[in-house]
């Protein structure tokens, strides 16, 4: 039987828009395996920094999702160094919120770039050998005032996954749908605000908790190296979309 670390075992990871905490979180555990990482992100010194702090070796590269000009730099960039991407996993996240008759129409394209177009030109530029795995969120299940262009852009790559499923078969593609996770998204709450969230979101959610950077990990790790899923949205909210 295929053990996950077989599955890790000198394959090359990619993770765009890498220097979140989950992202991090999800470069320590995939190197822990065996895996050879690379972290991407706009800014190189923030990249640097997210490798710097993983124990082992992490490559680094820059990559700019709403220019394809860009995105195919990073193509060739990778040819050079002899990496053929196995796994590819965008975290890639440019929310535009506020009520409709606000919104500007830069910024709603932004979010596109990120999560839709972005990923599309991801997949063609760089050409994925094994997976994909995109990330949703649970408001494309639980929308809200304010969220227009979130829960559109989180609801297309729940589609876009399947469609990408089964036009690159076999390589398999998926989505992650996350919750409330505390992974550093919401610090700009401050303490008090952080922790009011936190408590009532675990209050209102089947599992009474919220999630942490370890459960993403280890559920994208997981999906990733199980190779009969395809075509599937993993929904990692505690149950809170079912409330």
């Amino acid at each position: 039987m295929t053990t996950a670390t077989n599955e890790f075992e000198g394959r090359q990871v990619l993770i765009v828009a890498g220097t979140s905490g989950i992202g991090r979180h999800l470069a320590q555990d995939a190197v822990d395996r065996g895996a050879r990482v690379t972290i991407t992100g706009r800014e190189a010194g923030a990249v640097r920094a997210v490798a710097d702090s993983i124990e082992g070796s992490v490559a680094t590269a820059v990559v700019d999702l709403r220019n394809e000009a860009s995105i195919a730099e990073l193509a060739t960039e990778l040819a050079r160094r002899d990496v053929v991407v196995d796994h590819l996993i965008s975290l890639a996240n440019a929310p535009a919120k506020g009520p409709v008759e606000k919104l500007e129409r830069e910024a709603i394209i932004r979010a596109f770039d990120a999560k839709v177009v972005g990923a599309l030109l991801l997949v063609k530029h760089l050409r994925p050998t094994v997976s994909v795995t995109l990330f949703s969120g649970i408001v494309a299940w639980r929308p809200r005032p304010g969220m227009a262009v979130t829960t559109t852009t989180n609801g297309a790559v729940a589609f876009l996954a399947q469609a990408l499923a089964v036009e690159l078969a076999p390589v398999r593609v998926n989505a992650v749908s996350p919750g409330i996770i505390d992974s550093g998204a919401w610090d700009a709450l401050g303490a008090e605000g952080k922790d009011k969230l936190y408590a009532d979101a675990a209050t209102r959610n089947p599992a009474r908790r919220i999630g942490s950077t370890q459960d993403v990990s280890s559920a994208v790790l997981d999906a990733i190296s199980n190779q009969f899923l395809t075509g599937t949205v993993l929904h990692l909210d505690g149950g809170a979309r079912l409330v």
